[in-house]
């Protein structure tokens, strides 16, 4: 009996893209599978039809010879042999990412990522440093050269996967491929253990590493160090560590973004007659400029003496806001000048902002006895 066409199998055009394809085979794959049909010949008939569609048409060496040459062009280019797919190789292949794995076994497994959080002061981040950490970490065994077998012996195959690293099981109507449970897809088990790391491959230890912090770095940045988190086992690539930037709080400056900010205490007599202050900056001492009857809260910018953020963007500015500190522990005689001074001051054009608050509290309470 002559073969179906493939393309009509899976219900495609001949244009249609490799994905639209593959789109195809998992429906038709899923409707005629033999343990969704059990006892109906005509749908594992199918399914196996199905299975060798897709297998010449997901290849494109294949599918080129198909589609010049037909049945006979595929049967050429495969030495006389028929297509027809395996299940683990086609099924598995396409149903994998859903069912847990493929019917191929898998290479070594990469090492876990690490993370450190390393703690700087301000001027450290915005300035930069360099900096020595210590990670505890897991690295291949240096006896068994993370085999986790004993020094002069080998691993051997897997008693359960035979080697292959995947075992299939039953998962509702279908028969998928998993990583084998009992070696975690390895496909290989320790008979005989190392003493040193107990037949792990890995051992703990600490690790001093150099971390160069570029400047301008803030609380949640990370510095990626490349193949320093923990070793793989089998020979896998090492993971990364992560170091994790947090900065701690400040006695004087808080950071947003780019910019610092920091309060300044100023007496009565500099806020009334003006004066000039010497600031902390992280460049140094500068000196700031108080004009005569600043309030309190006012805010002063002084351009550039921020930070330069790490990822670019400018300086950004200090800014100072001021707070009038009220005078304590008078004694006698300073007590007397005070309320000499406030004597003197009971006049609208010296407190016009308390002068017109206290109005708009009399106008308040005149508007409910009125």
């Amino acid at each position: 009996m002559a073969k179906r066409d493939y393309y009509e199998i899976l219900g495609v055009s001949k244009d249609e893209d490799a994905k639209a394809i593959k789109k195809a085979y998992r429906r038709v794959a899923m409707k005629h599978h033999p343990d969704r049909n059990p006892d109906d010949a005509s749908a594992e008939a199918k399914f196996k039809e199905a299975s060798e569609a897709y297998e010449v048409l997901s290849d494109e060496q294949k599918r080129g010879a198909y589609d010049r040459y037909g049945h006979e062009g595929v049967n050429a280019q495969a030495g006389g042999g028929g297509g027809g797919a395996g299940f683990g190789d086609v099924f598995g292949d396409v149903f994998g990412d859903i069912f847990g794995g493929g019917g191929r076994g898998r290479g070594p497994a990469r090492g876990a990522d690490l993370r450190y959080d390393l703690q700087l002061d301000l001027e450290e981040a915005a300035k930069g440093c360099k900096t020595t950490i210590r990670v505890p970490v897991k690295v291949n065994c240096g006896e068994c050269k993370g085999s986790g077998a004993r020094k002069g012996t080998s691993p051997i195959n897997c008693t359960t996967c035979h080697g292959v690293g995947q075992v299939r099981v039953s998962q509702g109507f279908f028969s998928v491929q998993q990583t084998c449970p009992q070696c975690r897809g390895r496909g290989k088990m320790i008979a005989d253990p190392c003493g040193q790391c107990y037949g792990n491959g890995q051992v703990e230890e600490q690790k001093t590493l150099s971390v160069k912090v570029p400047a301008g770095v803030d609380s949640g940045d990370r510095i990626r160090l490349s193949g320093e988190g923990e070793g793989a086992p089998g020979g896998g690539q090492s993971g990364d560590l992560y170091v994790q930037i947090v900065v701690r709080d400040h006695a004087i400056f808080e950071r947003d973004g780019a910019n610092l900010y920091c309060e300044v205490p100023i007496g009565f007599a500099d806020a009334a007659l003006g004066g000039e202050l010497e600031v902390p900056t992280l460049d140094g001492r500068v000196k700031l400029k108080i004009p005569p009857e600043t309030q309190t809260g006012k805010l002063f910018r002084m351009r550039g003496k921020g930070v330069a953020p790490v990822r670019g963007g400018g300086i950004g500015d200090l800014l100072c806001r001021v707070t009038i500190e009220t005078p304590i522990k008078l004694n006698a005689k300073q007590k007397e000048l005070m309320r000499e001074l406030n004597e003197s001051l009971k006049h609208d054009k010296h407190s016009p902002r308390r002068t017109s608050w206290f109005k708009g509290v009399k106008n308040f309470f005149d508007s409910f006895s009125g």
